[in-house]
């Protein structure tokens, strides 16, 4: 089974970490993955200035990676998150980044292309 290695920036800014879930789709040529919840056991992930890598694995190869959805859901109490980029190594070593450079505000979705 194919697995893409995702890395995942949060800003510097006062504020800019999150506790909210934050979840993520590959979308490829091939194919769509499942919403991967993006979270490391007794981490605290997306604080702020962080750089986070997760391990995504998918059932099939889906090929060129077209664009990634980023979907933030909230935990306990409503929280902004500024997320600069993130990074996708493919199952080949190819890297691509996906620029946000953004704050993500309440809980949307947000689609990103590769920069």
């Amino acid at each position: 089974m194919p697995s893409y290695t995702v890395t995942v920036a949060t800003g510097s800014q006062w504020f800019a970490g999150t506790d909210d879930y934050v979840y993520l789709t590959l979308q490829g040529t091939d194919g769509c993955s499942d919403r991967h919840l993006l979270d490391k056991p007794f981490y605290n992930d997306f604080e702020r200035g962080a750089v986070d890598s997760y391990d995504v694995t998918v059932e099939e190869d889906l090929g060129e990676i077209q664009l990634i959805k980023v979907e933030k859901r909230r935990y306990w109490y409503q929280d902004d998150w500024y997320l600069k980029y993130i990074t996708v190594k493919t199952p080949v070593g190819d890297y691509l980044e996906f620029p946000c450079y953004r704050w993500i505000t309440d809980e949307k979705e947000v689609v990103l292309r590769d920069g």
